[in-house]
């Protein structure tokens, strides 16, 4: 499962449609969800987290239907949709109310594209501030044993680095797997789909297949093929 990013304000779900193709071509199931954005529901960040677990939550109470196993979700996303899939992960408690608690909205495996504010900012930073989270939603506050094992992607201009760096240092000190995977000179955005030559979405999608396949969520190798495809779609 995908969620979209654009700093819980804007954003569609529609930008990680490439993403999903792929991926349902290599044999997972593969979603890019929806959730509440300032601009169309008048939201904070708060309902995104919601929404985000909720539809973690969704997945797991409908895997027979969905042909999914529901003890391999994985979930991911760009910038604020990141940081949505790691609140998931890592960040406990937030649920919306009326939930059945009973079945649990954290992903088994993460698979973030420059999540927003992973390392150890103070809800007064300016970051922070600016975007209306508070420090209780800040994932590196949560790091403990036993987290979702992780795979980040980063280009080496991008400002919210030095975060991620954070958190995997911290991840990684408690036993947990957390990798991240640097483009030099890229910045924020770099991986989307139509970026240049795509060669950004190539590799990192190639670092998010062989990630799931070394979780046992995948088999075989990337398909080339399958990406030449998406390219001549463009």
């Amino acid at each position: 499962m995908f969620f979209f990013g654009g700093g819980f304000v804007s954003g569609t779900p529609k930008q990680f449609e490439p993403h999903c193709r792929y991926l349902s071509q290599r044999g997972m199931v593969a979603i890019t969800a929806e959730y509440r954005v300032k601009n169309r529901h008048g939201t904070t960040p708060l309902e995104s987290f919601r929404d985000g677990k909720s539809a973690v939550r969704w997945i797991r109470q409908h895997a027979q239907e969905l042909g999914v196993d529901p003890h391999k979700l994985a979930a991911g996303g760009w910038s604020a949709g990141g940081m949505i899939a790691a609140v998931c992960g890592v960040v406990p408690g937030g649920d919306e109310p009326g939930e059945n608690l009973s079945v649990s909205s954290r992903p088994d495996a993460l698979v973030l594209f420059n999540p927003a504010l992973m390392g150890k900012a103070q809800p007064d930073s300016p970051r922070a501030g600016q975007l209306g989270v508070s420090a209780d939603w800040l994932p590196f506050h949560h790091i403990r044993e036993g987290l979702p094992p992780c795979i980040l992607f980063f280009g080496g201009e991008d400002r919210l680095l030095a975060g991620a760096q954070e958190f995997q240092q911290s991840a990684t000190e408690k036993g947990n797997r957390c990798e991240v995977k640097v483009w030099p000179g890229q910045n924020h955005g770099f991986f989307n789909f139509g970026r240049g030559d795509n060669q950004a979405f190539r590799e990192t999608l190639f670092g998010a297949d062989r990630f799931l396949t070394s979780l046992g969520y995948l088999q075989g190798e990337p398909q080339s093929d399958y990406l030449r495809s998406l390219n001549a779609r463009q």
